[in-house]
């Protein structure tokens, strides 16, 4: 009995250096020689400051800015705290949120549809992306706020999109923080750039 239980001990003490020790050491030393820019977590810095992540989305709450997809992570944006609404499509609590949110974009304008990602949050509620449609939306609005054409904002959306991934697996996206970042340097904003999440 003894012996098996030294066999035991010294199986467990084995897979602990392995697997505990000398594996978790590898892939972060890996990480960091091979991907410093993912292993830092994707910080995005301007002018020596950080701004955010390229991976987690932010709050744009300012109207001279692209606006991001809701978001139930915490109080939105949570990074220790990812999550969706998990509220059904049924459910009347739901159907309130996204009445109000559309109702909310109708005063940007009343006759085109609303795309989905602007009045839904995504599974994590940490979606740093919106799609195509959702920022050439916002263009108009954004265009009339800093006094700049149209076409230049439009621009500025085509630059920024993301395709799919290896051209098919997805959608084509747009990072958010990335185009206002870009927006910022064709004028000044009128607000604040974002809510600290």
């Amino acid at each position: 009995m003894f012996q098996e239980l030294r066999a035991s001990l010294g199986l467990f003490l084995f897979l602990f250096l392995v697997t505990g020790v000398a594996y978790p050491l590898c892939v972060t030393f890996l990480g960091q020689a091979l991907f410093p820019y993912q292993a830092h977590g994707s910080l995005v810095v301007d002018a020596g400051k950080i701004v955010g992540s390229a991976l987690i989305g932010q709050a744009f709450s300012g109207e001279a800015y692209f606006h991001s997809r809701p978001s139930y992570a915490g109080n939105g944006y949570d990074a220790a705290n990812s999550s969706g609404s998990n509220l059904a499509p049924t459910s009347s609590n739901f159907i309130a949120a996204v009445t109000e949110r559309v109702e909310k974009l109708r005063l940007d304008d009343a006759v085109r549809s609303i795309p989905v990602d602007l009045v839904t949050a995504s599974g994590s509620g940490l979606d740093p992306d919106i799609s195509v449609d959702a920022a050439r939306f916002q263009a108009a609005r954004i265009a009339k706020v800093r006094s700049l054409p149209l076409a230049e904002v439009e621009r500025l959306i085509v630059a920024h999109i993301t395709p799919r991934t290896f051209g098919f697996l997805g959608e084509k996206r747009i990072n958010v923080l990335a185009l206002n970042q870009a927006l910022d340097t064709l004028s000044s904003p009128s607000s604040p750039a974002a809510e600290t999440p």
